[in-house]
């Protein structure tokens, strides 16, 4: 059967494996993250960089990965770095269990699964994008999204199940997901043959120079967009993570279910608006200013709103407002661009998420310090 006419479904769950096990690398770590810090007796701001190191690795790492996925092949890159990512998991369990002071460790296990992470999901992203066209590509990059989100749902809860063996056990958990993951992608994703040549470094400076003179304008709102979505996910996923338990004693389990709450409404609002944009450019524009309006309201009212319930129905609403955005965004994002040029417009897309992600926490710690008014104010 020819390549576009094959069904297809095999390479899309596949390939929606690589943003569900990526973002575990944060979200399923920030339920224990208050039981590491009194464990290993670190403050805050030490607590912070585990997210902050392993996001910060790959943002800078990412524009790599996106020139070498051009040059040899897609695959040839998420493999490697998905096993990257579970070494780098185990090296952190591992110093976590039988080192004495195992912090540096742990840091140094971050940052090596935040190099792994740079070669995930931004070049799943770009391979999705050449594997489908049209409405079919809206489509598989809405599920993509919501798979990003159902891992965010998931890691919740499963960091908190894990925690109650130990707060190192969810470090462990990544090189068995990472494996599944890598077998998948090799087993069961066809990636089409590249019938452009592979850009020289040279070529591939000057062509992302002649992108953004030509669609800059453009580009850079859609990558501010998506980066301020993750920052303030992270961030308030952080704060909410350490309020709830601070404040109200809540720990274990019920936290990780009450940190899930918004991020299924995220889920559910991604999974609905890449079913339904179908490539249309002036509602997917639409999308994205209403899904941001929304989000500024919902960081406003927790201002004045500051009983639990209403302050997680907030954080909720605005979780919806950011799942309608980013599935416009990468429709938007991969979808400009020609096959040969994909691969490093969606890595530097993902650059500025993840950087996005990476200062997250530690400014809203650092905001909080100030007043939760200053903090919430100051971001929406």
């Amino acid at each position: 059967m020819a390549e576009g006419k094959r069904d297809k479904t095999a390479d899309l769950i596949a390939l929606t494996t690589v943003p569900l096990i990526m973002v575990l690398g944060n979200s399923m770590l920030i339920p224990v993250l208050p039981k590491m810090k009194a464990a290993l007796d670190i403050t805050p701001f030490q607590t912070s960089l585990t997210i902050t190191l392993f996001s910060l690795s790959a943002g800078l790492i990412i524009p790599l990965a996106g020139f070498l996925s051009d040059r040899i092949s897609r695959k040839t890159v998420i493999i490697p770095s998905i096993l990257l990512y579970g070494g780098g998991g185990l090296l952190a369990g591992i110093a976590a269990v039988w080192i004495n002071n195992p912090y540096p460790w742990i840091i140094a296990g971050r940052t090596l699964q935040g190099l792994g992470a740079a070669g995930t999901a931004p070049i799943a992203m770009a391979l999705l994008g050449d594997l489908f066209k049209g409405g079919a590509q809206s489509k598989a990059l809405g599920l993509s999204e919501s798979a990003n989100g159902m891992g965010k749902v998931i890691s919740p809860i499963a960091g908190s199940l894990l925690g109650l063996i130990a707060w190192w056990a969810p470090l462990f958990a990544f090189p068995i997901l990472c494996a599944i993951s890598a077998f998948m992608v090799w087993r069961m994703v066809q990636e089409p043959k590249q019938k452009e040549p592979p850009p020289t470094l040279r070529e591939y400076v000057h062509t992302l120079g002649s992108i953004f003179r030509r669609e800059g304008r453009w580009l850079f709102s859609a990558f501010f967009a998506g980066a301020s979505c993750l920052f303030v996910l992270f961030g308030i996923l952080f704060y909410l993570s350490d309020w709830l338990e601070t404040k109200y004693r809540i720990d274990g389990v019920l936290k990780g279910g009450i940190l899930a709450i918004p991020l299924l409404c995220m889920v559910t609002a991604a999974y609905i608006t890449g079913a339904t944009i179908q490539k249309k450019g002036r509602l997917m524009k639409w999308l994205i200013v209403v899904g941001l309006i929304m989000l500024a309201i919902s960081l406003v009212a927790e201002i004045f709103l500051q009983n639990r319930f209403w302050f997680i129905a907030l954080v909720s609403l605005g979780a919806i407002g950011r799942g309608a955005v980013l599935p416009c965004l990468n429709s938007f994002i991969t979808g400009a661009v020609r096959r040969a040029e994909r691969g490093m417009i969606t890595s530097i897309y993902g650059s500025v998420r993840f950087l996005g992600v990476a200062v997250g926490p530690p400014v809203f710690s650092w905001l909080s310090g100030f007043s939760r008014t200053v903090m919430l104010a100051s971001v929406a």
